[in-house]
């Protein structure tokens, strides 16, 4: 296990261990029906029959059958799974199949699924209505508590999507700096505005698509690109482009591209790099932030950026987003400045409900500790079963977030991530499944954890992996 500049990112790459593989267990499969062991040890029919039907209809009546790509299983193949309930760390599909979850709503399921008193608060604001689409006392509540733990943010804007917050932020460092450019990083994932879909993560990296035809040339032409990790290029675009620069913006872990952690002198060197040349620094926090830390990625490193995105966890599994900063620049944004953007739903109040609840659970003693521990033993066994079964496979964490890939490792950026072995990630999935465990439908997607995760979810959890391990 390594330590990534002293700021205790675990990070471990493991060459196989040399063994004889072990026979195929025969198995009697009949289209989508297969007699597999759970997760729970319990032997079961696993069936996607009512998935199947569900999913083949919806296929006609939606692009693709989904509503975001990643969840129609093209990287990884099979039967996509339609869902029913979730509760805690479980989840469960129209066939009655049972899942530990390592997916969480995509990040904002932090504190479990459906917990009982963010659904019990959520209840009573319905009383009062679902939308005002005027000022109401929450949005207050919610924005001091956002302010109060993000260090970079003095002001905050309600939205109602990672990628609205992510729009936003670019305009706004656009009209504060007078400028165009932006740099990003490759397999860096900031939503699907134009400007940001250029060597971009996520579903566009699950789907192999470099960019998304309709991005017209000139949404895209101020748009620079660096591999991640890498300080150098960033200098060298800088001085290319001197006082053309509006913005670096990235995830500080990436988490779009697989699991990914930043050098802390890459880290470090943005930071430096941008203030001396008048450029903001921003961070992508919709997935890192309250999740690393109660601070998030910037209270973890120590870093404090210009300009913060976040999503996900603030909205208590509701549609939300935000984006802040210092505020000299947030008063840039209308109605207390020039620049422009608006929302019919931005600080509803169920969102601005869950949030506050789920942020106060947060704050528990112990909350990042556990966190940390569970994942620790999660992805470490995960490895050490991947060592022993004979494959290439690398991976790390911090806190409630983490990833791994078949390959020996270390990743670094988006080009080391593609070197993984993505059909063995596919039979690994659709084997994790089979075992009642659902994972990330994508070599490239960070997986989380939740304080409703249990020690005896993560030992299921890394028995089951040894079984599919051993069987790929």
């Amino acid at each position: 296990m390594a330590s990534v500049a002293g700021v205790g990112v675990s990070w471990r790459s493991c060459k196989p261990a040399v063994l004889t593989p072990p026979a195929k267990p025969s198995r009697t499969a009949t289209r989508l029906a297969f007699t597999v062991r759970n997760a729970v040890s319990v032997e079961k029919n696993y069936a996607l029959q009512k998935s199947e039907e569900i999913f083949s209809a919806a296929k006609e009546l939606m692009p693709g059958g989904v509503n975001s790509p990643v969840r129609a299983f093209k990287s990884v193949g099979g039967q996509p799974i339609v869902f029913d309930s979730v509760k805690g760390s479980r989840m469960w599909d129209v066939d009655g199949n049972e899942y530990i979850d390592y997916v969480g709503s995509w990040g904002p399921a932090i504190i479990g699924h459906a917990d009982d008193k963010v659904n019990a608060a959520l209840i009573e604001a319905l009383k009062k209505g679902t939308s005002f689409g005027a000022p109401c006392v929450l949005e207050n509540v919610l924005a001091e508590m956002v302010i109060s733990a993000v260090r970079s943010i003095e002001m905050v804007r309600f939205v109602n999507s990672g990628t609205e917050a992510c729009m936003g932020v670019l305009r706004l460092a656009r009209a504060f700096t007078d400028r165009q450019k932006l740099i990003k990083f490759e397999g860096c994932y900031h939503g699907h505005a134009n400007a940001f879909l250029v060597k971009a993560g996520s579903g566009v990296a699950t789907l192999g698509l470099p960019d998304s035809p309709g991005v017209p040339k000139g949404a895209t032409v101020d748009t620079l690109t660096s591999p991640y990790n890498d300080l150098e290029t960033v200098k060298k675009l800088f001085e290319t482009h001197k006082g053309e620069i509006a913005a670096v913006i990235l995830e500080p872990v990436v988490g779009n591209a697989g699991f990914i952690p930043p050098k802390l002198e890459f880290l470090n060197g943005l930071r430096e790099i941008t203030k001396q040349d008048g450029a903001l620094l921003i961070f992508d926090e919709v997935m890192t932030g309250f999740r690393l830390a109660y601070g998030g990625a910037q209270e973890y490193f120590g870093i404090t950026p210009d300009l913060t995105t976040l999503g996900k966890v603030i909205g208590g599994g509701l549609p939300v987003g935000a984006y802040g900063g210092r505020k000299d620049i947030m008063q840039m944004v209308a109605p207390a400045g020039p620049m422009y953007q608006a929302g019919t739903l931005s600080g509803n109040p169920l969102a601005m409900t869950a949030g506050i609840h789920t942020l106060k659970r947060l704050t528990e003693p112990g909350t990042y500790e556990y966190l940390d521990k569970i994942t620790s033993d999660l992805t470490n066994g995960i490895l050490d079963a991947g060592k022993r079964a004979g494959h290439e496979i690398c991976g790390g964490y911090i806190r409630g977030m983490f990833g791994f890939f078949f390959n020996a490792g270390p990743v670094h950026n988006f080009d080391d991530a593609k070197k993984s072995d993505t059909a063995k990630f596919a039979r690994f999935h659709r084997g994790m499944l089979e075992e009642g465990v659902y994972l990330a439908p994508s070599q490239f997607e960070a997986g989380f954890t939740s304080l409703a995760h249990t020690s005896k979810d993560i030992e299921q959890t890394i028995e089951a992996a040894e079984r599919v391990l051993k069987r790929i």
